[in-house]
């Protein structure tokens, strides 16, 4: 008997580990995750309670000793936060924006992206002239004045970060879906008099999510540094909800007297969940590729 053919979801998980440098990713990406989750158990405090915050804490280095007794593992920072507690709060905030605002610009912009592609026509002509304008304009720009007009919060962010975002995705999974729509499976599908809601989401999109899982793994990456960069500029989130860019802003002005912890530890804790996302989404670009593995 011939062998048993391998699954898909084996045989890529197999090429994945063979894979040094997304297994990197993987991993480090995995251990801030689990940092951010258990940040109540690893920290011993509340960086957003108040009430837990001294300011005769502030800005002692690292290894040193609070008012209580505990030890600032990383220092503290001009509010006397414990920096550790709080980077591992800082990336419960960071991930939760950029997650949480690449999978709702997902959504709408697949969603349009399909409905452009499918319908051709007029409607695409409309959808696409609308991406062409959202992308001339650059985001950051754009989540300065929506922001401006919003106010901080971490609602507000990510329907600013969501606003930038949709239209990459609109515009990659229509590449991808004006290819699929001339395959031949579309039009047994038509043949059959199948809705269009059902071809369109039922066939052409499953079809055209190697691209798009591969876009959604780098925009995460670029939601959390846009994040972090409006946050730097203090029209992010509020100092009461410290995210990783909100933290490196705390103590750049206490760089150049030699407090150089404040921004140092929150900027490496940022650098290495950035690039062990994009690590993983170069990764997966390779292996979602069937022209790498002929």
């Amino acid at each position: 008997m011939p062998p048993e053919p391998t699954r898909p979801v084996i045989l890529f998980l197999q090429r994945l580990l063979a894979d040094r440098i997304g297994l990197v990713g993987v991993l480090l990406v995995g251990v801030l995750v689990l940092a951010a989750v258990f940040a109540p158990l690893l920290g011993w405090q509340n960086p957003y309670d108040l009430s837990q915050l001294d300011f005769l804490d502030g800005r002692l280095p690292p290894g040193s000793h609070s008012s209580t007794g505990m030890t600032f593992l990383l220092g503290s920072d001009d509010q006397g936060r414990d920096l550790f507690s709080a980077i591992l709060f800082g990336l419960r905030t960071s991930l939760l924006v950029g997650v949480v605002s690449a999978v709702i610009a997902l959504v709408i912009g697949a969603a349009a992206g399909l409905v452009s592609a499918y319908a051709g026509g007029r409607i695409d002509t409309l959808i696409m002239r609308i991406v062409d304008i959202q992308l001339s304009f650059p985001a950051i720009l754009i989540a300065l004045i929506l922001l401006a007009i919003l106010g901080q919060g971490v609602d507000k962010i990510i329907l600013a970060l969501v606003v930038t975002q949709w239209a990459y995705y609109a515009r990659t999974i229509r590449a991808s879906a004006l290819v699929e729509r001339r395959r031949a499976y579309v039009d047994a599908a038509r043949c059959l008099a199948l809705p269009p809601r059902k071809i369109v989401f039922s066939h052409i999109l499953p079809n055209c999510l190697p691209p798009l899982i591969v876009v959604v793994t780098m925009r995460i990456a670029y939601a959390i540094s846009l994040e972090a960069t409006l946050s730097f500029l203090g029209i992010g989130l509020p100092v009461t909800q410290p995210s990783l860019g909100l933290l490196i802003a705390n103590g750049f002005k206490y760089l150049m007297s030699g407090d150089y912890w404040i921004s140092l530890f929150p900027g490496l804790a940022l650098l290495l969940l950035i690039v062990g996302i994009n690590l993983i989404g170069d990764t997966l670009r390779d292996l979602l590729n069937p022209r790498m593995h002929r």
